[in-house]
């Protein structure tokens, strides 16, 4: 196994370890604290060593230890330690790499001094309050500025060697911020006005080391950053280099950090702590265009995407970038494309962080709860809000386009709920964020933002469920209102539905569809399929169309032509009903096999020469799994005080599949 050894305390040299930890190579940390030994990650892989190291001991070590190579993450301020290490490594014929930092940020408005000696000196010439970001172990200078001990405040690590050296200095406990970053840019703004700072010391230490947020708390605070420019760095490759030639090199795995942030509504402020934290630390974006513009960061890449199969190629596509905060809209796990892209990130370390969903906004704007409410989404979609809201009464539903209030409403009116009350969330946490209310029939004309969440709320009485529905809940008569369609009657077409045995994702043919009783009772029980009535007769077609606009199935399309021939364009059936062949029963049943060979079919036959055929194809056809039903009704009807019973055509159902096979195969 081939030997590392890495010198951190740095934020690229914990990131370093990170990718480092679990991989098949043996790494020693060498850090200087035991404050730094206690960030470094555990891992089986990763020995610690903790204290300082001077030039002869670091010779020693590499000596003894031969490691294939030495990699130098120190503070890019650390230059005579980096020089140390660069020297053992030459001494001893190790491979040296040093780490560096890219280049701060510029501001225009910072004054850039060469030492912590210019810094003093300047702040000696300009009165004003500061704040010394610089460490503790360079803080004499400072005391020589008049007025220091009234004037100047310290940010040092909480450790005990750092406490020692402000205190030696002379500072009082009252001005020595003890903390441990990274800080972001609030908490920045906040030290800074809560001791009225007119100044911000800091070292020009890379935007990895929060100089970009001290900038821009400083703007923020009406205070002016003096930055100590960086010394001349040793020849080396920046994070994204050395992962790379480790990868290569050492046949490691690519393993980034990924967070998918759940950013709620898109507003800022509606981010969670933790989601802002995650966009902070992060070295690029990927999301929407209109995510990636509610979250952008200065000086941060940002790749519009929106595919789950587009993102993980972009996470290929850019090695350079470690960190990588994937932006979703709403909540992660609401709707989201989390659920499609978590599978094409296996191997990195990903991380999912929530956010508030559109549904929780909205039904706090409108002061009600969304426990009870149905979640759907027609985002994209086919479908109708009208059988959720039959089944549940309160429907939360993600809608697209600016006629999708008009759908909604027009559904919900032609399935006779117009007084349904709807409320539309647009444009949700922003300035311009509306609320519009009202009833399904009153709103049927207005439109909404392309992208706006919905709840209808309408207190309907409980419906019988779809299977066996009554025979007059279905239109029959043709326009002149005396012919009628044939239709499945209720029992027959309760007793056929469940020999379907149909999944909520099925995908349907009903052959011979007639008045399309059993196509539409398929579509309301499929609400995530589709379901395809063919009929030969054209009145017939468009009794079907009613029907289905009765019920306010998208879900259901009409094909008008004779089968087996109106088959050839519709895509691979999971399950076929037949209700009528008109003779071409073998051939509707091979059409089926031919797209699907696992296909599920149900076929009624009132002739006995049907009963024979349906009978004979389950042998010539090679299904395994059968079995016919044979059906008496008799319904009662009054014959003055009495009830009588009239005998309904028996009928025969026979089911039919091809055992072990299914529509995947």
């Amino acid at each position: 196994m081939s030997e590392l050894c890495v010198f951190a305390g740095t934020s690229e040299g914990r990131r370093l370890l990170e990718f480092l930890a679990g991989q098949d190579v043996s790494v020693l940390a060498c850090v200087a604290t035991e404050y730094g030994e206690a960030l470094v990650p555990r891992a089986q892989n990763i020995e610690v060593s903790a204290g300082r190291l001077d030039g002869d001991a670091m010779k020693a070590l590499f000596a003894e230890r031969r490691f294939d190579t030495v990699i130098d993450a120190t503070h890019p301020f650390a230059t005579a330690v980096s020089e140390n290490i660069s020297g053992a490594c030459a001494e001893t014929g190790t491979e040296y790499l040093r780490l560096n930092r890219g280049d701060s940020s510029a501001d225009g408005d910072a004054v850039t001094v060469n030492s912590i000696e210019g810094a003093a000196q300047f702040l000696a010439d300009h009165p004003g309050n500061a704040l010394l970001a610089t460490g503790s172990k360079e803080l004499k200078p400072y005391t020589a500025v008049p007025d220091w001990q009234a004037r100047f405040w310290t940010r040092v690590l909480p450790m005990a060697s750092s406490l020692e050296a402000c205190a030696a200095a002379g500072f009082a406990p009252a001005h020595i911020i003890a903390m441990q970053g990274p800080f972001s840019v609030d908490m920045n703004v906040a030290m800074l006005k809560s001791i009225r700072a007119r100044w911000l010391v800091t070292k020009a230490s890379g935007d990895s080391g929060g100089y970009a947020d001290k900038l821009a708390a400083a703007r923020l605070a009406e205070a002016r950053c003096v930055v100590i420019g960086k010394p001349a760095q040793l020849e080396g490759m920046d994070f994204a280099g050395v992962v790379n030639l480790l990868v290569e090199r050492y046949g490691l795995r690519d393993v980034r950090e990924i967070d998918i942030v759940g950013i709620g509504m898109g507003a800022r402020d509606t981010l969670t702590c933790e989601a802002a934290a995650a966009l902070d630390a992060c070295d690029c974006m990927i999301g929407a265009k209109r995510m990636l513009e509610a979250t952008e960061r200065e000086g941060i890449p940002a790749y519009a995407q929106i595919a789950p199969a587009k993102i993980a190629e972009c996470v290929a596509a850019h090695p350079e970038h470690r960190r990588i905060a994937v932006v979703m809209s709403g909540d992660s796990g609401f709707f989201s494309g989390t659920k499609k892209l978590l599978p094409l990130l296996a191997g990195h370390r990903v991380r999912v962080i929530p956010g508030l969903s559109s549904m929780q906004v909205l039904c706090a704007r409108l002061m009600t709860s969304w426990d009870d409410a149905r979640a759907i989404s027609l985002h994209g979609r086919a479908g109708s809000v009208v059988p959720e809201v039959l089944k549940h009464g309160k429907v939360f539903a993600l809608t697209d386009g600016a006629d999708a209030l008009k759908r909604v409403c027009a559904d919900l009116v032609d399935a006779g709920l117009g007084d349904a009350r709807v409320a539309v969330g647009q444009r949700l946490s922003y300035p311009d964020e509306a609320i519009i209310s009202g009833t399904a029939l009153a709103l049927t004309e207005t439109e909404c933002a392309p992208l706006s969440a919905m709840l209808i709320e309408c207190p309907v009485k409980p419906r019988p469920l779809p299977v066996g529905l009554p025979d007059e809940a279905f239109i029959r008569q043709l326009g002149d209102g005396v012919r009628t369609v044939p239709m499945t009657k209720s029992e027959v077409r309760a007793v056929s539905i469940s020999k379907l045995r149909l999944t909520e994702d099925a995908v349907v043919w009903d052959v011979g569809a007639g008045t399309g009783s059993v196509s539409v009772e398929a579509a309301l029980l499929c609400p995530a399929g589709h379901v395809y009535a063919v009929e030969c007769r054209e009145d017939a077609a468009d009794l079907i169309e009613r029907n289905a606009k009765r019920f306010a199935l998208r879900n259901l399309s009409v094909v008008r032509g004779m089968a087996p021939a109106a088959l050839a364009a519709l895509p691979a059936p999971t399950h076929v009903f037949i209700g009528g062949s008109s003779g071409n029963m073998r051939e509707i049943v091979e059409a089926a096999l031919q797209k699907n060979p696992g296909v599920r079919v149900v076929v009624n036959a009132i002739a006995l020469e049907s009963v024979g055929e349906m009978a004979g194809l389950i042998d010539a056809l090679g299904f395994t799994d059968s079995e016919i039903v044979q059906l008496n009704i008799a319904r009662s009807h009054k014959v003055g005080r009495y009830n009588m019973m009239n005998g309904l055509n028996p009928i025969w159902i026979g089911a039919m599949q091809r055992g072990g096979q299914t529509h995947e195969d």
